[in-house]
């Protein structure tokens, strides 16, 4: 018998970032977790920045992003300072 646990540390809660996925108990979205390893940064030094996180969470964000990488990239893409600009004929 095979139980299937996808993603422990991640939900989606409607009012909480507005229903997109973060860590599970936190207000601390996927994104954030992604944005700071796009730049760069390891887990144990994403663990520095969000010290309120886990390694086993933060590894978790980075699995989920992976699973929805497109999901996750339009929403990081819909708020880039170039698109706001846009938006607002700046």
């Amino acid at each position: 018998m095979t139980t299937k646990i996808e993603h422990k540390y991640i939900e989606s809660v409607q009012g909480v970032q507005g229903g997109k996925p973060v860590i599970k108990g936190t207000r601390t979205p996927v994104r954030s977790i992604v944005i700071y390893h796009r730049m760069g940064s390891t887990p144990e030094e994403i663990q520095i920045k969000l010290p309120h996180l886990n390694l086993a969470q933060i590894y978790d964000a980075l699995s989920y992003y992976y699973d929805y990488k497109d999901e996750i990239d339009l929403d990081i893409d819909s708020d880039s300072e170039e698109k706001i600009r846009q938006e607002f004929d700046l």
